[in-house]
This record gives structure tokens, sequence and C-alpha cells, in this order.
């Protein structure tokens, strides 16, 4: 699959006040140029669909700065510039909210999974849309495909890049940041010392859903979906940290949770596949077993507990959330 082409408004929307915008720019309207170019090739161009916004904060969005039309867009600012970079990241599936020309938390979070998909840094500058990034933008690579036999229709949790891809008919449909276990040790709700904080890899699949805000012992999860037990689940949280942060469970942007449960099939028995493979930036490597990914082996951390089972109020140990009336049949 060719990476899509920059998106643009739709022929029929385009006024020379946007040319004049376009040939404005220098080094974001070069990467325009080069891409337009690549659009009339390809004949016509793909609209952008973000997907629909939600909650959660964590840039600081009272004062929007100017962007300026060329050089280096970062968190704050608004104008066009920044309307072209939401345009072109959410029709390469990333999420960056709604298109609204404002640089604000979630097109940062979906600057960070473009980089670590991209493998630019995400050290110093990891919040800058500097003229590293904008070339990529004209001339993406696709994610790595972890499970090529996978089905369909899946998640693959890329842990050492920290994202995670949802796949539809064989397509990425959407690409987000995600921030897993940790690899420390923490206290546990009952008293001494539970960890690392590692998230699982292995084959798993969608197996509960539970809707809204969840209070667990050691935190809370946004719109959990959960893949071992109820345990481990993918769910939103607020916010996002770019390092590994979590007890083991692997968190995504809450925007991103109101919309990922809707796109898999969730069930105890026939929930959509989760693969996760590898083991995220600077944590404990556990020893390689049979049936999972090919991590270097090293010896396995002693774990001297796991996170409690969640207690669902009305819902009785895996039980399909479509039994619970929380989704409609898909």
């Amino acid at each position: 699959m060719s990476p899509p082409s920059w998106p643009g408004p739709p022929a029929r929307s385009r006024r020379p006040r946007g040319r004049a915008i376009r040939s404005a720019t220098t080094a974001l309207g070069a990467v325009l140029a080069l891409a337009a170019g690549l659009l009339s090739q390809a004949g016509s161009a793909q609209a952008a669909t973000p997907w629909p916004a939600g909650r959660g904060a964590q840039v600081r969005e009272q004062v929007w700065m100017a962007a300026p039309l060329s050089g280096t867009l970062r968190p704050g600012m608004a104008g066009t510039a920044v309307r072209m970079l939401q345009q072109r990241l959410a029709q390469l599936h990333y999420y960056p909210g709604p298109v609204n020309g404002r640089f604000g938390t979630d097109t940062l979070e979906a600057v960070w999974a473009f980089k670590e998909v991209q493998g630019l840094p995400t050290t110093a500058g990891a919040d800058d849309v500097d003229p590293a990034m904008q070339q990529a933008l004209a001339r993406p690579r696709l994610p790595r495909v972890l499970v090529p036999g996978g089905g369909g229709t899946r998640i693959e949790v890329n842990l050492p890049a920290e994202v995670l891809v949802l796949y539809a008919h064989h397509q990425v449909q959407l690409i987000t940041h995600i921030s897993a276990g940790g690899g420390y040790y923490y206290r546990c709700p009952g008293g001494g010392t539970c960890g690392p904080a590692l998230t699982p890899d292995g084959n798993y699949r969608a197996r509960l859903f539970v809707a809204g805000w969840l209070r667990v012992a050691l935190g809370r999860m946004y719109n959990p979906v959960f893949f071992i037990g109820t345990n481990f689940a993918i769910h939103g949280d607020v916010p996002i940290p770019l390092r590994p942060a979590s007890h083991g469970c692997v968190r995504v942007p809450v925007d991103v949770a109101n919309v990922l449960y809707q796109q898999v099939r969730i069930g105890p028995g026939g929930g959509t596949p989760i693969y996760i493979r590898g083991h995220a930036p600077g944590t404990v490597v556990p020893a390689t077993r049979p049936g999972r990914s090919s991590a270097p082996a090293t010896p396995a951390p002693r774990v001297t507990g796991i996170p409690a089972p969640v207690s669902v109020p009305g819902v009785g140990g895996l039980l399909s959330p479509r039994a619970a009336g929380l989704l409609s049949p898909r």
C-alpha cells in the first residue's frame, strides 16, 4: 500500500486565496508543492476525515500564538500552517483532533505517533514539527506490520515504537501514540511491593468493554477494552506521557479511547485480535517464552504481585458488553 498523497482541500473548494497562502510559504510550502505534484499524478485526493473530538487537555490552550507560514510549528500555535498539518496527519490515519488550526493536545500526540513510526527523534525537540518532520510528511512510511496474517481487523501494539495501529479490511485505520508499562516496582493496593510494571507481549483478544471512567485499585481507566481478564486493558487516560508510565496496561489518548472500541468486536470468545510485541523503551525485558515475540532473552525479574482484578458493578466475570447492554450489535 503506497502512502497517501498530501490532502489539500478538494478541487471544487480550492480558491485563489488558498493558492496565494501556499505560494507564500517556504519550508512547509515547499513540501506542499512537492506533495501537490504527487497528488496530480495520483488523480484525486482522499479527503481528510479526522476522528471525532472528545475530552482531555495537556497543552495549555488559553493563549494561542500565531503560527508562521514557514519554519517550525510548536504546541500552542494556531493558523493556516497548523490546519494543513492537521489535515495531513488525519489523512495518514493519525488523530490530530478537530482540524481547527490549533496545535493542542490531540495534535501533539499525533505528532509524537508520527515521529515514532518514522523513526524521528523524540528526545530533544519531541514536540516540534521541524523541517525534518515536514519532509517526512511528504513521503511517510507506513507502520511496520507485526503480524501480516493476523486478520483483516486487528490491533497491533508495537511496544518499542510506542504506537498502536488499528487495521480494518487489512488497511491502516488509526495510528496512535501509547504509554505502556514503565518497568518500575510500585506499592500493591493491599500492601507490599508489586511489579515490575510491564505490558505483556503476546496474542490476545478484545474480551470486555466498560464505558466511561472506571475507578480501579491503581487509578482509573477510560473506556477500557480488556485483553487479559480484568487486569490488563487498552484504555484512555490523561495525560498520556511520551515515556512508558503505566502499570502494565496500554494507555491511549482519551479522545482515541472514545472511538477505538467502536471499531472492534468485543467478546470473551470471538473478540478482535490484539497483538502486542516487544518491550517498551527503558524497561526490563522478560525472558522470551514460546509463542511470544523474539525479543532478546534476559533473566526474568522477580514479580511479587500483579494488579488486582477490576470489580465491575453488574458484570460477573467476563461478560460480552453486548449482553450487558454496553454496545449495540455490529
